[in-house]
């Protein structure tokens, strides 16, 4: 079985200055919407931005609202840490394309039972850890990046920036009622010729057979 396409997606955040045709960024986010869905709700949204000054002002976003958070961290590890993933969390800034992943509305079983009453909002709330609502966000991004590494470009998860939300949705002027934006990914052709990734834990630390 060839399994190739998956091991050759990496973490790419650093692009040549390479357009991406409009027809290949539909056929990727194409793709991104056959990947399954909890109740086959396909709550996701993709927006796209190619524009570059665009790029560069919602990078500039994040930064600032970056700063407007550190007070808010008490100890001072904690606060550097911070401090120093800012340039993770803009390094989208200079990719040809940025794909901006919004979640939608997605009911569970914990939401009725928090509704009805019946149960107290720490019991009910427990019902809702596997949060299939972005569980299918999830699926959808990796359907985006397995797309697109088999079509040649280089993407990058990031949740990280979605601290600028609200800002970032404010100044694309993006509004969808119910829908948040979840995560994004830079798009590009990687400028490094060999992609590297970090090592995965060993398969024995991860997997429990049981018969």
């Amino acid at each position: 079985m060839e399994l190739d396409f998956i091991y050759r997606r990496h973490s790419v955040r650093q692009f040549k200055q390479t357009s991406v045709p409009e027809q290949h960024i539909r056929e990727i986010i194409k793709a991104a919407t056959h990947a399954p869905s909890g109740k086959n709700m396909q709550n996701w949204h993709f927006v796209v931005i190619t524009d570059p000054a665009k790029i560069t002002e919602i990078a500039q976003i994040v930064e600032n609202k970056h700063h407007q958070l550190l007070p808010y961290i008490k100890s001072e590890d904690k606060k550097l840490a911070f401090k120093s993933s800012v340039k993770y969390h803009t390094v989208f800034n200079g990719a040809p394309v940025l794909v901006l992943i919004y979640a939608g509305p997605y009911d569970t079983i914990a939401n009725t039972l928090q509704a009805d009453g019946l149960m107290s909002d720490e019991q009910a709330l427990a019902y809702a850890r596997s949060n299939p609502g972005i569980q299918n966000i999830a699926a959808a991004m990796e359907n985006l990046q397995l797309a697109a590494i088999a079509m040649g470009y280089g993407t990058c998860w990031m949740t990280g920036p979605t601290y600028a939300a609200e800002e970032i949705s404010c100044y694309i002027g993006f509004k969808k009622e119910g829908y948040y934006l979840a995560a994004l990914t830079p798009l590009g052709v990687p400028a490094a010729e060999k992609l590297t990734s970090p090592p995965r834990k060993p398969l024995e630390e991860v997997l429990t057979f049981i018969e």
